[in-house]
């Protein structure tokens, strides 16, 4: 018999996430699975429950979570002979990586297109020995997603990301990055560089129209001299799909990118915080297997 295992976060969409799991159970016993359930209580505890996934050979792992799970979860990939597909289910306020492969937003949706056949071999990124399912930022711009609130992001949603950045744009100044790729530097100061993997970064699903989540490359945009009056120059390109364009944002793709400064800044990956600079970024090319929806829904 073929087996599943479901890894939640309690904690994600209030107490529906319990009904969602049984929900899921329902589904996968329907598709002749038998079924582990394994709920999240501390950090790791999904890469963790991955882990052993893959070491006792699963067939499939369920993400069921925001996106923070959901990057715990990838990680339990990581070094693995055996690597099971993976099914999201997305519980989250952003919810990036599924944006990105059209599973719907909706729990109930996305847990129907567990049936679907389809499957997807999907790039993955690896920062300083982790893996990353959608978007690694730093710089000043970076810090301050990192300190929007649970509660901010699900008041705000996307525009809790630009309240906060707002504000540090008015509060602090850029960081001097330098920034290596391919056999080119770019050195200046930058409140914000950014990788991403998809077309879905913060909830924009405009910030690299033309990113395909298996075409191996890293999408990188560095800022530069953003003031208040760019910024809204910045954002309205954003809105428009032609960031990439912006007189004040360099981008370019690569599959192997570091980033250092001699002050110090931290992280963000995946929406959560990461580790501080120096940081070296590369692909792995269609690395993971995920359940997508059939092209006709």
């Amino acid at each position: 018999m073929k087996k599943a295992m479901v890894i939640v976060n309690p904690s994600s969409s209030k107490e529906e996430s319990l009904q969602h799991v049984r929900n899921v159970e329902e589904i996968l016993r329907e598709q002749g699975y038998a079924v582990t359930v394994e709920e999240t209580a501390q950090e790791l505890d999904a890469t963790r429950f991955c882990v052993t996934a893959c070491q006792e050979t699963y067939d499939l792992v369920v993400s069921l979570g925001g996106d923070g799970t959901l990057h715990e979860t990838i990680n339990g990939f990581m070094d693995q002979d055996h690597r099971p597909k993976l099914g999201v289910i997305p519980l989250g306020t952003v919810n990036d990586f599924a944006r990105a492969l059209q599973i719907p937003l909706s729990p109930e949706l996305a847990i129907r297109t567990l049936t679907s056949a389809r499957v997807k071999a999907v790039d993955m990124g690896l920062l300083n020995g982790r893996m990353f399912a959608n978007v690694v930022a730093t710089g000043s711009l970076a810090e301050s997603l990192s300190a929007v609130s649970s509660d901010d992001k699900s008041m705000f949603g996307t525009f809790a990301y630009i309240k906060e950045g707002m504000k540090e744009l008015i509060n602090h100044p850029a960081h001097l990055l330098i920034v290596r790729y391919d056999d080119k530097t770019w050195e200046g100061e930058s409140p914000l560089f950014l990788a991403a993997l998809t077309n879905s970064v913060g909830g924009f699903e405009k910030l690299v129209p033309g990113a395909a989540v298996d075409d191996g490359l890293l999408h990188c945009f560095i800022f530069k001299n953003l003031n208040i009056l760019n910024t809204v120059t910045a954002s309205i390109s954003l809105f428009l799909g032609n960031l990439k364009d912006h007189k004040d944002v360099v981008y370019f793709t690569a599959k192997h990118v570091s980033v250092s400064s001699a002050e110090s800044v931290s992280t963000n990956v995946d929406g959560e915080e990461g580790p501080s600079l120096p940081i070296e970024v590369r692909i792995l090319p269609r690395h993971i297997e995920v359940i997508v929806p059939e092209e006709s829904e």
